[in-house]
């Protein structure tokens, strides 16, 4: 039969054909900081006003425990699988699959909030533009790009994040322009929207749900070990693409807010505007400054789009390789393609799912991806602590420094996000039941399915 044919006695392994610079530049356009900047950051001000630069800061801090643990997990075990791998070999097969159940929920789901995100940041620029059409497309073309070589994409994604740093250098000037604040009255007298939008103290609890906020706007810079297997000398270097991904993540995403802070003219309306940088960049730019950071912006989600089918793609590669799914499936999601050397047949389907999940509301998907970031992060954080403990991790080129003070941090900022989360009824606690509902179907798909074929994470 066709699938008997395709499954190979053994997996044919992605080519080493990229540096750090190639997984920097995939890593940093999986982070997209634009998109961030521009997207999510202006929710952080309406939240806590400039109480947003201490979230920033606190969330940096969280980032960072985080980025450790990454560094040194991936530095054990550089595959595609990425998290599922991590947890499996440290707290077993059972955990291991919980992790790749989540990471499947949240790869696929994020093409079309991607591709839906789109409209939303073009609508002032090309009015009537359709939403669904155009996530449609644009997840399309993306996947086509990534059937490419992955070095082409490297390229690729490298050229058009140059354009994305651009923007947010230009937002940076125009806010410096007219620098009139004092940066450090952000840090001693925040300030945020109260009733009829009087400026009054930034509460506490504002600010850490601003933080909440931040440390979703930071994630990516994990997904350098999707790209491990196609690494030169993926162990001994990969940790530095990881935490160089973030340094950057840091910079591109906090000091573009720190300058609009910094030159808002009327800073009550820069809190509450939906947004602030478009909107800074047409007053101190003009109107054609203003539709140019638009494209920027847009083109800084496809080209998140273009790295995250890359990643995604890979993903699966790894859980075929583990033979998670069984027959045609592990055969087809492990296809490599004899010119591009890149899981093709795979691609295409994370692909087709992807257009095919751009049908249903965008306010669905956003609550089907729920708090899965939590889980993970939770998840590598105890593979760590569990990883030193037994010395499974022990063969890692890279170790954390002051541990396990990174994986403590991380537990505790998590414990409080949760917590926070839960007690906000419209969004976070469905989020909350979504990620509780994603563990249930794996552990159920585990149990029923792949204990009895004894399922291991299996190590290249």
């Amino acid at each position: 039969m066709l699938e008997d044919r395709m499954q190979p006695a053994s997996p044919t392994p992605l080519a080493r054909s990229l540096g750090v610079a190639g997984v920097l530049f995939l890593t940093l356009s999986v982070t997209t900081p634009a998109s961030s900047v521009f997207v999510i950051v202006p929710g952080m001000l309406q939240v806590a006003g400039t109480g947003a630069i201490w979230a920033t800061l606190i969330a940096g801090i969280v980032c960072v425990a985080t980025a450790y643990i990454y560094a040194e997990l991936s530095s054990a075990w550089p595959v595609a699988g990425g998290e599922y791998v991590m947890v499996a070999q440290t707290l077993g097969p059972l955990a291991g699959f919980v992790m790749l159940g989540i990471n499947v929920f949240n790869n696929l789901i994020f093409l079309p909030v991607a591709g839906l995100g789109i409209r939303e940041v073009l609508v002032g620029v090309i009015p009537g533009l359709p939403q669904v059409p155009t996530a449609i497309v644009v997840v399309g073309a993306c996947t086509l790009i990534g059937l490419l070589n992955i070095r082409i994409n490297a390229i690729v994604t490298g050229a058009f994040l140059l354009i994305e740093i651009a923007a947010l250098f230009a937002v940076t000037a125009f806010g410096l322009v007219e620098a009139g604040a004092n940066p450090l009255g952000f840090l001693t007298d925040p300030q945020m929207l109260g009733a009829g939008g009087a400026l009054v103290p930034a509460s506490l609890t504002s600010i850490g749900v601003a933080a909440s906020i931040a440390i979703f706007a930071f994630n990516g810079y994990g997904a350098a070990v999707y790209f491990g297997e196609e690494m030169h000398e993926a162990p001994n270097r990969i940790a530095r693409s990881i935490l160089w991904a973030l340094v950057w993540t840091l910079l591109l995403e906090g000091v573009p807010l720190l300058a609009a802070l910094m030159g808002a003219v009327d800073l009550p309306a820069v809190l509450a505007s939906s947004n602030p940088f478009g909107e800074l960049a047409t007053r101190v730019g003009g109107g054609r400054a203003g539709q140019l950071i638009a494209f920027g912006v847009a083109l800084a989600i496809v080209n998140a789009i273009i790295a995250w089918v890359l990643a995604c793609a890979r993903f699966f590669y790894g859980t075929a390789r583990d033979g998670s799914w069984g027959r045609p499936f592990d055969a087809w999601m492990l296809a490599i393609h004899p010119r591009w050397q890149s899981p093709w047949i795979g691609t295409l389907m994370v692909g087709g799912v992807g257009m095919l999940l751009c049908f249903l509301p965008l306010r669905l998907l956003e609550v089907w991806s729920g708090a899965g970031l939590i889980a993970i992060y939770a998840g590598i954080a105890l593979a760590a602590i569990v990883g030193r403990r037994k010395g499974t991790t022990g063969h890692g080129r890279y170790r954390m420094p002051l541990y396990p003070l990174a994986p403590i941090v991380t537990l505790i900022a998590l414990a409080l996000i949760t917590w926070a989360t839960w007690f906000d009824p419209e969004e976070g606690r469905p989020a909350i039941i979504a990620t509780l509902v994603q563990i249930a179907i794996a552990a159920g798909y585990y149990l029923l399915v792949l204990r009895p074929r004894r399922w291991t994470a299996i190590i290249p």
